[in-house]
């Protein structure tokens, strides 16, 4: 069983909901990428996504797009990804997983970019513009050096779809709570609650966890109320953001401690 697998299956055990919270490597500064990558995990995350900074980032919002490109105008690069993976796991036992697009893995070579990403530490991948039927492309030298491969659903995939995705997914299913971008507005809750159920009843060889749109302590819970846990991205971005660049900036000592706060109040309100 993987580190990520284990540390869901036990807080299920534990009738806990996992947190798992996402970062931009090179963001919100290269020097101050892996400070607030244990910030954030000091703060109660059961894991971390490190996103590698990409130019068409198809499935973010503005926040994630501005901190993708921020990243890249500091000169983020894959191995900047992986050397803050190192890193953090030097001192980190915490689940490390890499989200981010097809295209620079596949410049890199999907081979040695699996090799890469295991021998930093990372515990798997969401890659959210690889289909299910494209999947071997990376799944299979994922599979060889131990990472797991995340998928995502939508509300608007059908149920056979589901079934297929969860029996090709390891680690999790990632199920996107709206039809549009990281950082939407969540939908009607009796409709998006509805696709969670149905989302629950189907996914049945992996963990649950629902992203998109969640800001706050009480949108998580309430979205992960037939989910084994939730995911949150843009309102940690837009935090991170915030504090950086305020016109009366705080010592970096007190911005990683608010962005501390911010997670635990996201997990423990």
């Amino acid at each position: 069983m993987s580190q990520l697998s284990d540390t869901l299956q036990s807080l299920r055990s534990r009738g806990e909901k996992a947190m798992g919270l996402f970062l931009t490597s090179g963001f919100p500064d290269l020097d101050s990428t892996l400070p607030t990558l244990r910030a954030i995990d000091d703060g109660g995350a059961d894991f971390i996504e490190l996103g590698m900074p990409f130019s068409d980032p198809l499935a973010e919002g503005k926040p994630i797009q501005r901190a993708s490109a921020r990243a890249l105008s500091h000169g983020a690069t894959m191995e900047h990804a992986f050397r803050t993976a190192r890193q953090f796991r030097a001192e980190s036992d915490t689940p490390l997983l890499l989200m981010g697009y097809l295209n620079p893995i596949l410049r890199y070579g999907a081979e040695d970019f699996c090799r890469d990403a295991a021998s930093s530490g990372v515990d798997g991948l969401i890659l959210p513009d690889l289909p299910p039927e494209e999947g071997a492309r990376v799944s299979d030298y994922a599979a060889e050096h131990g990472l797991n491969l995340v998928h995502l659903i939508a509300p608007n995939t059908a149920d056979e779809r589901i079934r297929r995705i969860d029996r090709q997914a390891t680690g999790f299913v990632y199920a996107v709570s709206v039809t549009g971008l990281t950082g939407s507005e969540l939908g009607e809750d009796g409709s998006v609650q509805e696709y969670l159920e149905r989302a629950r009843r189907l996914v049945t060889e992996n963990p649950l966890l629902v992203g998109f749109g969640i800001r706050s302590h009480d949108d998580a819970m309430r979205m992960s109320r037939h989910t084994d846990g939730f995911i949150v991205g843009s309102a940690l971005i837009n935090r991170v953001e915030a504090l950086w660049d305020a016109s009366d900036p705080l010592s970096e000592t007190e911005c990683l401690e608010q962005v501390r706060n911010f997670a635990r109040a996201l997990k423990y309100g």
